[in-house]
């Protein structure tokens, strides 16, 4: 992990928990989470919980399932083949939405079973499937 890594994640993580708390949407948001997939123990660089799973899940130790949103903050030294691959998997194990976010190409790739969608900087990324209503200035979230 690098400061900006770092710097990313706490970015990412304070953004989904003020607007879950301002919007009323409740859950919770982590960062580092371990989850389950239908292949592997996997960690989540940021993830959100919705309330129904919260209530179901929110004493486990490891989510026996993906997160409903995860983020991944890809470095430069990630394989493209295995982020997405990693993003397939959240989203094949019970997850609905996957950010990967590339600070060196300050593009943030949003990725559901329908959808791939790239924003880049000058650009505003919002959320497709959770956390609705949430939008952020790629370049704001990179700062």
């Amino acid at each position: 992990m690098t400061l900006k890594h770092s710097r990313i994640q706490g970015n990412l993580y304070f953004y989904w928990r003020s607007y879950k708390d301002s919007s009323g949407q409740g859950g919770k948001v982590y960062t580092d989470v371990p989850c389950r997939t239908n292949k592997q123990g996997r960690y989540s660089d940021v993830a959100y919980l919705t309330p129904e799973l919260e209530a179901k899940f929110g004493n486990e130790k490891v989510l026996p399932q993906s997160f409903p949103l995860s983020a991944e903050i890809v470095s430069p030294t990630d394989l493209a083949e295995d982020i997405i691959a990693k993003a397939q998997e959240y989203l094949e194990s019970g997850g609905e939405e996957v950010w990967l976010v590339f600070p060196e190409n300050k593009w943030v790739i949003v990725v559901t079973q329908e959808l791939r969608l790239i924003f880049i900087s000058g650009q505003v990324v919002n959320t497709q499937k959770v956390l609705n209503g949430f939008s952020i200035p790629v370049d704001e979230l990179l700062s």
